[in-house]
């Protein structure tokens, strides 16, 4: 799903923008982070010098890693005031994104967790 137009960008919403792509960027390179992204490591590098605006299908995508939602981003872009992702939903994201094996140690973390609080409550 692409613009048909570009939207209204003004210089704030881009700085906003630039500072997002690169924390949902992380500690990859461009080139990982566009082959996450399915772009190329210069569509990153264009986003990230504010030259060029990702389209709503990688805002999505951008948006998920970094904690927030499209709609957030597309306001952002608008100057419109960007509240905090939530510690839960950056937590979420983090989880989706993790490998199945750090994600199983989660689950069983959170098992031996709920395990302990049932046997509490027996006693």
């Amino acid at each position: 799903m692409r613009w048909s137009s570009p939207p209204v960008v003004n210089i704030e919403g881009k700085e906003k923008l630039i500072e997002i792509i690169k924390t949902a960027r992380g500690s990859m390179s461009q080139r990982a982070f566009g082959k996450v992204l399915g772009v190329s490591a210069t569509a990153v590098q264009l986003w990230e010098k504010g030259d060029t605006i990702p389209d709503t299908e990688n805002l999505a995508k951008i948006a998920a890693r970094s904690g927030y939602t499209l709609e957030d981003l597309l306001r952002c872009l608008e100057g419109k005031p960007l509240s905090d992702p939530s510690d839960l939903n950056q937590i979420l994201t983090k989880i989706q994104l993790m490998p199945l094996s750090q994600v199983s140690m989660i689950v069983r973390a959170g098992v031996d967790r709920l395990t302990t609080a049932v046997d509490s409550l027996e006693r």
